[in-house]
């Protein structure tokens, strides 16, 4: 085998494991498109009952359940609550945003 097979083939792997990173990578997108799809419609029930916009307790419960599902994946747990915790941020976000649009349509 010379250099350049061995380049050449170095190439191909590291073409289909960039495609796989490509398409998981898209998925992981859409999922998360649709998990906000979920805490809009949370949100808007959210606002329109009053209800905070954060929820400690579930989200304490949440991080605890996506710890044990990374363990389980192989997966560092510390990174999937850090991860967590930023998509929550910004539900919380999403829900403020709501809940002051609601309370504006409600005057």
């Amino acid at each position: 085998m010379t250099t350049n097979d061995t380049d050449d083939s170095v190439r191909l792997e590291l073409d289909r494991l960039r495609q796989s990173i490509d398409n998981i990578d898209a998925a992981v997108v859409h999922m998360l498109a649709e998990r906000f799809k979920c805490t809009q419609q949370v949100g808007h029930l959210k606002a329109a009952h009053h209800l905070p916009p954060a929820d400690p307790a579930r989200e304490a419960r949440q991080i605890a359940r996506l710890r044990q599902l990374a363990e389980s994946a192989h997966l560092d747990p510390a990174f999937a609550e850090k991860l967590l915790n930023f998509i929550v941020a910004e539900v919380i976000r999403h829900h403020e945003r709501i809940a002051e649009e609601s309370a504006t349509d409600s005057r």
